[in-house]
């Protein structure tokens, strides 16, 4: 009989589904849509729609974050930083940093680019097409202490000590 029941608990633990990130806007490659208008880049700098599942039950919040682990400073690229969006949400639309579209008590962070918003993709031209990593990540916490004024690297080790479990989904872009 015991074995039985912990046969039973391992295909329980074994259909738990992923949390897990999609896009409806995003797919292999970035395009002029997600592309910084600046730093020599002309894009459309359009937030991509985000949406994820099966976050994990004692999730209290997320944060969203879009890092370049390519850019050539050393410490990559920070592109966009998300706190405190509500336990409830489930998706970010399409355009929501410009739009001013993220939920009640989301808190935008300084981004790499030096504001508090969606800094889309501009590596440098002739450079190898990088990685664009966008995470929704789930805390243990309903807020974090943090402003629009908060660095990356604050933003980074808050969001890493309260993290439970985290869904990422990678993008590419180079300009030639």
């Amino acid at each position: 009989m015991k074995h039985i029941w912990l046969l039973a608990l391992g295909l329980s633990i074994g259909m738990a589904e992923s949390f897990t990130l999609e896009s409806k806007d995003l797919t292999g490659q970035l395009s002029k849509v997600q592309e910084f208008n600046g730093f020599g880049c002309t894009g459309e700098n359009v937030s991509p729609q985000l949406h994820w599942t099966h976050a994990p039950k004692e999730t209290k919040s997320f944060a969203l974050t879009v890092y370049d682990p390519d850019a050539p400073t050393g410490s990559g690229w920070w592109h966009w930083l998300v706190v405190n969006i509500p336990v409830a949400t489930k998706s970010i639309s399409t355009d929501a940093s410009a739009k001013h579209g993220l939920p009640k008590g989301a808190v935008e962070t300084m981004t790499d680019y030096g504001t508090a918003a969606f800094g889309g993709a501009c590596p440098p031209k002739g450079d190898k097409a990088h990685r664009y990593v966008f995470t929704v990540h789930a805390l243990d916490v309903e807020k974090l202490d943090l402003t629009a004024k908060s660095d990356s690297a604050l933003v980074g080790y808050m969001i890493n000590a309260h993290s439970i479990q985290k869904a990422s989904l990678i993008s590419y872009y180079g300009r030639k």
